[in-house]
């Protein structure tokens, strides 16, 4: 492991004021594999800085980036009345997706050549979003992001695409995840789909001190296996060599 420096970073996107995490691995020199980290819907959290520190610890650049200008949304119904709209237009989320990715390609330790995208629930989202949008991407990992793209536009996706899911899921059920397999195997993705039995919406997410909505629930057996099986992917597919 490495040490890791971070900062804040502000930058634009989606008529807010965005407020990232940037984590850096120190000490390195020349450029360096990055990844881009998405939260889920109630927004950047302590949980995502720590996976982007933990990723700048393996040697990545990692940006773990904002979705509502530096809130975040505890309200279950404030968070809905946000997320719901944005999930239902891929042009904002691209432009969210977009904006913070400009921002980690204009680290000068990022390789921007050397990318990969990491997102939950709606940051996942937009990791896929931008794989629709034809991002050159080495790789897409989601949790609890089974969403589906618009006619035609999955085939632009030019990496490995995994996701993971909790079996008892009821915001992303067996109908959804028939739907989302079937647009990546339709579109020639080279995709692979993981169920972790027992699991709810969000498992991978320490319990919080605010409501939530239905549906959610920490499972801390199947968050460190997902928090493996996304290293394994990147690993894989944006290795980092010395």
């Amino acid at each position: 492991m490495t040490t890791v420096t971070t900062r804040m970073v502000e930058y634009t996107a989606d008529g807010l004021t965005m407020i990232g995490h940037l984590a850096l691995p120190t000490r390195t020199v020349g450029r360096r594999p990055a990844v881009l980290v998405g939260p889920e819907g109630v927004g950047l959290s302590d949980v995502e800085r720590r996976r982007a520190d933990a990723l700048a610890e393996l040697g990545y650049v990692a940006l773990a980036f904002d979705l509502h200008g530096g809130r975040y949304l505890g309200d279950p119904e404030e968070m809905l009345a946000r997320c719901m709209p944005l999930l239902a237009d891929p042009d904002r989320m691209r432009g969210i997706g977009h904006a913070a990715l400009d921002v980690l390609r204009a680290e000068p330790q990022t390789d921007p050549d050397q990318i990969a995208a990491v997102g939950y629930g709606t940051g996942g989202a937009i990791a896929l979003e931008l794989g629709r949008d034809g991002v050159n991407l080495r790789a897409i990992g989601t949790v609890n992001a089974l969403t589906t793209g618009r006619p035609g536009e999955t085939a632009r996706i030019r990496c490995p695409v995994w996701a993971g899911v909790g079996s008892e899921d009821p915001i992303m059920p067996p109908a959804q995840r028939d739907a989302f397999t079937a647009e990546m195997q339709a579109a020639g993705v080279d995709w692979r789909l993981v169920v972790y039995g027992g699991a709810l919406h969000a498992f991978h997410h320490p319990p919080v001190d605010h409501p939530m909505v239905p549906g959610v629930g920490y499972h801390p057996q199947h968050a460190q296996r997902a928090w493996r099986d996304v290293v394994d992917l990147l690993t894989e597919c944006l290795p980092i060599t010395e």
